[in-house]
Formats: structure tokens, sequence, C-alpha cells
């Protein structure tokens, strides 16, 4: 998730490149009106939801059917195909942001497919598996085989929150339902009230209990538990994402100006290493707290990235060598939501790198987004990203063209 060199055409040094992000101190900031490779804004959108509809209309033509997370290069050649349930949620919020009658036809399919894996999932409790197969289900099945059993916080708090999309876009109650249904499995089986009280990582697919605890997963559930509670007008869900949010406060460091990683198994010990860029935008998105707001300029100073010419943030400060695509449209929709001074501007620039990646970057097909500048990009996690295309990235940087927040219900 959503967690994860060289300059060859800028000859700037790291310290001038940090201030051209973060002040455009050299005075190159697009207005936005411009274009890369010859395109607005709004067409390299237009392509980018090209992109996402035969990826899903290749592998849901048929009931259940899921679109593969990534295609191309790297990612492609290793037999990646699955559909990780993260990617499928930014697909289905997306759909739903641009809200044509196509795009709702396909985001209702793709959620009827989520709510219809809960329901027919082993344990019947609301949770999604990590991913699944892609494509059409294995015939007399109605839905995907689980590619990954194990089940992330974060990863439910995102597809419950496009259920809530897709419900308001739709009015569809069984997506509600679904909502509802992954909200109840987070609060019963990752809440802890020990040490700093929040919610835990998950349940691995051995059935044991991931006891670190994320500032990235607590951002995705105060999000989502606000938007949920605001849904179903129940205050319970309001105080349940209070109780997120202040696992951000505790985790906020004034002095850098940011988020550290989380705590430890023992639910108390601050992980200082690597520090990753979703929570410095992501808690912003869900929040809107203008006491952290920081941790935008924090993540666009020390996890700045140039590579080939694009510019960006990096996944965490374990590799800075490459432009994480995905997290650079965390930047823009962060930025456009926080809108203070030279927000804009900085927003411009980095959209105007990505419409680039979108028509040039290693992989391209002029309508998908890659993963990453270059293949090889270290999370600091244990994975790396390419540049294969990906939906994730693709979604995101739909929803930062048009100036969306995800954890915002349109």
């Amino acid at each position: 998730m959503g967690f994860h060199g060289g300059m060859p055409h800028f000859a700037i040094s790291r310290r001038a490149f940090t201030a051209l992000l973060t002040g455009c101190a050299l005075g190159g900031c697009s207005s936005g009106s411009g274009t890369a490779s010859g395109r607005s804004t709004q067409d390299a959108v237009g392509r980018a939801y090209t992109f996402l509809d035969r990826r899903v209309d290749e592998a849901a033509g048929s009931p259940g059917g899921l679109p593969r997370s990534y295609t191309g290069g790297y990612m492609e050649r290793h037999h990646s195909t699955v559909a990780f349930t993260y990617d499928v949620a930014l697909v289905i919020i997306a759909y739903c942001r641009r809200g044509r009658d196509a795009d709702l036809d396909r985001a209702a399919a793709l959620s009827r497919t989520l709510v219809a894996l809960q329901e027919q999932d082993a344990e019947d409790d609301g949770r999604l598996r990590q991913s699944y197969a892609s494509g059409r289900p294995p015939s007399g099945a109605k839905v995907p085989e689980a590619a990954a059993d194990d089940v992330f916080t974060g990863t439910l708090a995102w597809a419950g929150l496009a259920l809530l999309h897709a419900h308001r876009a739709t009015g569809t109650a069984a997506f509600r339902s679904g909502s509802l249904r992954a909200a109840r499995w987070i609060q019963d089986h990752v809440f802890r009230s020990t040490g700093t009280a929040g919610y835990a990582g998950g349940i691995t697919s051995a059935g044991k209990q991931v006891a670190w605890r994320s500032s990235e997963h607590n951002a995705d559930v105060a999000g989502f538990f606000r938007a949920l509670g605001d849904t179903v007008g129940d205050d319970a869900w309001g105080g349940r994402a209070d109780t997120a949010a202040a696992f951000l406060d505790a985790m906020w460091d004034e002095e850098q100006g940011a988020f550290w990683t989380g705590t430890g198994t023992d639910g108390s010990t601050v992980n200082r290493s690597p520090v990753p860029e979703d929570p410095q935008t992501w808690s912003y998105l869900a929040t809107r707290d203008s006491r952290h707001a920081a941790s935008l300029d924090w993540a666009l100073r020390r996890l700045a990235a140039e590579d080939d010419g694009f510019v960006g943030v990096s996944v965490s400060d374990a590799d800075t060598s490459k432009v994480w695509f995905e997290g650079t449209s965390h930047v823009v929709c962060a930025l456009r939501a926080r809108n203070g001074d030279g927000d804009a501007a900085r927003a411009d620039r980095l959209l105007a790198s990505l419409r680039e990646a979108q028509a040039s970057a290693p992989g391209a097909d002029g309508y998908g987004l890659v993963a990453a500048s270059s293949d090889g990009l270290d999370t600091g996690d244990g994975d790396r990203l390419y540049a294969s295309l990906h939906t994730g990235t693709t979604a995101w940087f739909a929803l930062a063209g048009q100036r969306a927040n995800p954890f915002v219900l349109d």
C-alpha cells in the first residue's frame, strides 16, 4: 500500500532540489494550466480512467472478477497477476469521484464483489483478505480465490471506505452494510487499549496477531470511522475515530514536524525507522488537523526524490533514489486539501511530473502510471517497487488530478 540514482536531467544539488520542491525557489513552478508532453491535466486524467476501464473490463466482465494490480515490466515477468484489495478499493473510490454512469456501474460491480467476498469468506466475520486472484473466478465459483490470506487493518479500512463511497454514489444498502462489517472486524479484532491505545496491524495468514501499531493504519482507521459515523449516524464511530487520531498525536514529533512510524509489538516503544511517507500525508487527508499540517513539509523535504528527470517523493527515508508516483499523488492531494501559501504551486509542479510519468516513464503506455520511476525502489519494509503499470497508482493520480480527498465522501 499503499507501504511500503543520479540526476541526468537536472544538474542541481540535493539542497537546491529540495528547495525547489518545498518552495519553488528556482522559479520553475507551473501554473497548473500547462501540459506535460502536450497533455492537459484533464486529458491525462481521462487517459488514466481509460487504463482503469481496460483493467476492470478484462477482469470483471463477468460477476466476481477483480482487476490485476500490476501489468508489464518486472511485476508481469514475475507472474504478479493478483488483485490487491487496497488497489481495488482505490479504483472504486476513483470511479465514484468522477461519477459518470459507466464509472458507477464499474464501481458497483467491484463493490458487489467485495461484499460477496466478505459473505463467502470461511470466517464470515466481515474480513477481507490482503489479495485475491485476478480475472474471472474459477469455474463454478462466484468469487475469486484468496491469494494472500492475511488481513491487514489498513487494507480493510480502505475497503470499508470504498464501500462507503459506493453507497453514497449508488444508494445500495448492501455496500453500507459491508462497510459496517469491515469496521466491526477492525474494532473487535485489532483495537488495543494497552500501551499507546490504538489499532494493531491485523492477523497473518497463519492466524497470528500482528501486534505492532502503525501510524499509517491508524490514520486509515481515523478517516474511515469518521466517514462511517457520519454515514450511519452513530457517534460511537466518531469516538473510535478520535482514538485512532489520538494514536497519531502520540506518534507526533513536534521538533521534527513529522509522525514516527508507529510502535513495536509491545504497543509502547516508538518505531523511528524507517519513516514512511503515507502517514505524513494520509494523516492530514483523514483528520484535516492543522496542528500536524507540517508533516506535508517534512515529506517534501526529507523524502524528496528525483530520478531521470521525474520529481516527487519516495516511499520512506530508507531509499530516496527513485520517485514513488503513488506517494507523489498523495502529496498532491494533501497539498490541495491544506491549501496554504505556496501549496498550489507545489502541487502543480508535482502533478506536471506525474503527467510526464504517464507519458514517458519506463514501462509507460500513455494511460496508466507505473509504481516507481525505475525498478528496485526499496520501501524500507522488506519490499521493492518497480516500473510496472499499477491500478493503485493510476487511481491516486486520477484523484490528484481532480483535487480530491479520498477520505471525504462526495
